[in-house]
Parts: structure tokens; sequence; C-alpha cells
């Protein structure tokens, strides 16, 4: 490795020969140290050489979390090939898109999701985990000699697809590096200066033990994977989010800091702290929680540092088409606010419709933004590329994901929401997430989606898809009497569905299509009724 590559299998392996003897990761199946991880890497990187992979081709990871997601991953790297992420809870319509969108030219695949693999693409090639994976491996050399690599390899993020049919976000490895896999120190905001500045930082202090909770098919989970591996942590994978097997692998595995995705995970975790099996563990390794990508109540982040008074809290924001844009350090009993406040990381800002950064202070609502080390653009999209990879009136390339925010006087940025979920009711215009944080503050409820429904007086009124806590009820008034201490009038719901489960995607980022057709379904029944 150059001493300036920043490109991600070297990262690995500059990683490999500081700490061979390291545990990399395990899962409920099998451990690697960084050495046996690099050498079954490097036979899968010759498989796959063999088979005619290479530089540029997308091979996909169709799998749970496991060891060898991890394997795949580095073993496609290292040829300077692109993985692509997989939905395994997609069905075949949505899987052909994500084939066919995707252009894949081999697939990694678990054997529980062959036969779905072979319906939509018959004549893809493909190797399956298990017996012929092993013997794959086995019949290759586990040499690392493979052609120089570059920082303009490519590496591809699927959105999830919550609003829209998911896309295929293209970026450098030396960019997404900055953005996401820790070259920028989000505390400070200043930039790394050398690759072995990874090595500096694991060799400052002990190896910590981060179990990322969400599915490896999420940029929230790869990201906690390959930035804590450059600095020799440890990382535990489990197939699926089970709350007792999270704590269970806590006190197992010594795991010393979460990754998770907000309340989607945040609530059930600390609702499980009260089963007989839990507190019978020690959890005292425990000291961090990290989350990200979807709203981390202030009531959610209260209960845990009740519960485990040490812990340290943070709170990120981001998106697969920019990374990481802010980051906040949780206190007990900070004030509920609008949406997440954060400390913005180098390159992020909030831009008005002339594409000129807001002051400060002004309470101007813009859209969030960020230059410097952001993606290239859509894969197979130049249409929607235009559309949020922009340049400014300085010339400044930028990046707008979308969501709205405004900066306040003190630098920090206030998130208020996807601008493409936003609700116009009689002229103002209401973001979800504000909403759903009020909802969420409400000790009946557990779990809450806000859409907009049409409505022939408003345009679109405010809709409040809730599942309430065992045991409790929560009716229409309640909430509204709720939501008005937190909220303006015309933000509170006029429309109240209860359901038995608010649905989620793997990465525990809400449904806002369902939401929307459970409340339009349950509007247009109330009206005919």
């Amino acid at each position: 490795m150059t001493a300036t590559s920043y490109n991600l299998a070297d990262l690995f392996e500059q990683a490999a020969d500081e700490w061979p003897d390291r545990l990399h990761v395990s899962d409920e199946r099998a451990s690697r140290t960084f050495a046996e991880m690099d050498a079954r890497a490097n036979r899968l990187a010759h498989h796959l050489t063999s088979v005619g992979i290479g530089h540029g081709d997308y091979v996909g990871i169709y799998a749970t979390n496991r060891v060898e997601w991890v394997e795949a991953v580095w073993a496609v790297f290292k040829v300077r090939a692109v993985w692509i992420n997989i939905n395994y809870r997609y069905v075949e319509d949505e899987l052909a898109y994500l084939f066919n969108e995707a252009g894949l030219t081999y697939l990694v695949v678990e054997d529980t999701y062959v036969d779905r693999a072979a319906a939509v693409a018959p004549d893809l090639p493909r190797l399956v985990i298990g017996e012929d994976y092993e013997e794959a491996l086995a019949a290759q050399s586990d040499a690392r000699d493979f052609a120089p690599r570059s920082n303009d390899d490519h590496y591809v993020l699927f959105t999830g697809g919550t609003t829209g049919m998911p896309k295929g976000v293209i970026w450098r490895h030396e960019d997404v590096c900055f953005a996401l896999g820790g070259g920028i120190d989000v505390r400070t905001g200043e930039l790394m200066q050398d690759p072995s500045e990874f090595i500096d930082k694991g060799n400052n202090g002990f190896q910590i033990v981060c179990y990322p909770l969400s599915p490896l098919m999420h940029g929230a989970s790869q990201w906690a994977l390959m930035g804590q591996c450059f600095s020799g942590n440890s990382i535990v994978l489990r197939s699926a989010f089970d709350p007792i097997g999270v704590w269970e692998a806590v006190a197992s595995d010594g795991v010393n800091l979460l990754f998770l995705t907000g309340d989607a995970m945040a609530r059930p975790l600390l609702d499980s702290l009260d089963d007989e099996r839990v507190k019978e563990l020690d959890l005292s390794s425990l000291f961090a929680i990290s989350s990200s990508a979807v709203l981390f109540s202030q009531t959610c982040k209260d209960e845990f540092l009740e519960r485990f008074p040490n812990l340290v809290i943070s709170d990120s924001i981001g998106s697969s088409e920019s990374g990481a844009n802010g980051v906040t350090f949780v206190s007990k009993g900070t004030p509920m606010q609008g949406g997440p406040n954060v400390k913005a990381v180098h390159g992020a800002t909030v831009l008005d419709d002339d594409l000129n950064p807001v002051e400060p202070g002004s309470g101007v609502i813009g859209r969030l933004a960020r230059s410097g080390h952001i993606p290239q653009g859509y894969l197979n999209d130049p249409v929607k590329t235009a559309a949020l990879f922009v340049t400014g009136g300085d010339g400044t390339r930028y990046v707008i994901p979308g969501d709205a925010a405004t900066i306040e006087a003190d630098g920090t940025i206030t998130m208020l929401g996807r601008g493409s979920v936003s609700i116009n009711t009689g002229g103002e215009k209401v973001f979800p997430e504000e909403v759903e944080n009020s909802l969420k503050s409400n000790p009946d409820v557990l779990d809450a989606v806000v859409v907009g429904v049409p409505d022939d007086r408003w345009g679109e009124h405010v809709a409040a898809v809730v599942q309430p806590r065992e045991g409790r009820s929560i009716d229409l008034a309640g909430v509204q009497e709720h939501c008005r201490q937190h909220v303006a009038g015309y933000k509170v719901p006029r429309q109240l569905v209860i359901v038995d489960e608010v649905v989620r995607s793997p990465a525990g980022k809400h449904d806002y299509r369902w939401a929307k057709r459970v409340a339009t379904e349950a509007d247009q029944s109330e009206s005919a009724s």
C-alpha cells in the first residue's frame, strides 16, 4: 500500500498487517482474526478472478449478517470489483429490479436465498455460501498477490428505497473513507493527513468490541464494520435483530459499543432490560451507543442514561448520498426540539433556494448540503444525478439529498425531515420527523410515523399511524393534547390510525409509502361510514 492510499482494500490489509492476531469479526457460527480474514478473502478473491471477475465488475452479496458477508466485501475490493448490497427481504419483482439496475455479473448468496435468486436470474453465475463456498476457497491460494489499486476505485451503496425505488450511489474509495470511514474526526472536523493515522488510533488504547445491529445490507452497518476495522477494532455480528439476544451477546462477547438505528431498535432493547433473562446478565462492558439514519428520541436517550449512567451516546445524521453530516453527543434531560440538532461535520451546511449558504440564526429553512468528499452520482441515472449534485454560485459542488434544515446561531444544524415526505396542510409545511418526535415522548406510544393524507379543505391533513405500548390505549384527543405541548397547532395530527406494528425497513427506517396507504385507506373508510 502506498503512503497515500485510501483504497478500502488497502486499508483493510494495513490493519491485517498491524494486528494479525486480533479478532476481526465473529458471528453465531464462526470467528476470524484479521490474519484469518485476510487469507480467506485472498482465496475468495482468487476464485473471483478465476471466473472472470475484475476491475469494475458488480458482485452482489445476498445474505444475512455473517462472517462470509465480510469475506466477500474484502475479496471483491481486493480485485477492484464493486460489491452490491442486496436486501434479503425483497420479493422477486424487487429483486429483479435491483439485479438489473446494478448490472450484476456475479452473486455470492446464502443458501436460504438460492431459489429466489435463481428464479430471478437463472443464468447469473453464483457462489453459494456453504459447501460450495468452502470448496471454492480451498481450491485457491491465500497469497496476497493482487495488482495495485486506486483511490478512484468505486464503492456503490444502494439506498433503502423507503420513499421510492432504491438507487445506487457511486462513491470513490477515498471520498467515502473520509465521508463515512473515519477520515474526518467528527468531534474536531479535522481531516486525516495520512492513512497511517488509522494505525495510530488503533494503538492508542485497547481494542473496542463493536456490535452493529442493522443488516450489513444497510450503509450504517457497513461503515460500522469498515470504519472500526481500519483502527483494529472487533466486530460482533448476528443474523437477525433480537433484543434479548443483543444483551446476551453484549454479555458473552464483552461488547463495548452498540451501533443502532434510533427508536426502532432502542425501544425494544430498553423494554427487554426488564426480562428476567436479561437481569441475570453482566452488561458492564457496554460504555457507548451510536445511533444513525433514523430518529433517536430524547425519551429513549434519557432512559438509556437512567439504566446506564456512565453511557456515552452519540446521535448522527447522514444519508447514502452524502455520508455523515453531523453528530451530537447526548446528555440526560436535553430539551426536546423539533428535530435532531447536530454539530456539522466538515463540508456540511444549509443552502437556500438560490444555493447560497443560510445565515446562521436567521431562521431560514433551507436544504442540508455537503461539499468536498461526496459521491460521483447515481448509477444509471444522469437526470437524478444532475438534480441532487449541483454547483453553487461560488463554483462549489454540493450534494443536496433533500433534507430540510436550518442553521442555528451557534453553527449547529437542526434537521426538520426529508422534503420528499413533508406535508403541505393549508399552505403550511409540516416535516413528519418533528411530529414523530413529539408523539414518541408520549409514554403510551411505542412507535409512530406521520404522513399527509389528501384533504378537500386543507390539501393534506396530518395523520399519525401509531403503535401503542402493550397494555396501553390511546385516542386522537389524547394524542392532540400531548402534541400541542411540543409543536404548533397546524402540526398536530388530525387523524389517528392504530396499528399492531409500525412497518419499517430491515435497517429500521420508516416505510412512508406503507404508512400513507394505511392512513389514506383508514380515512376513506371513515368517510364512507
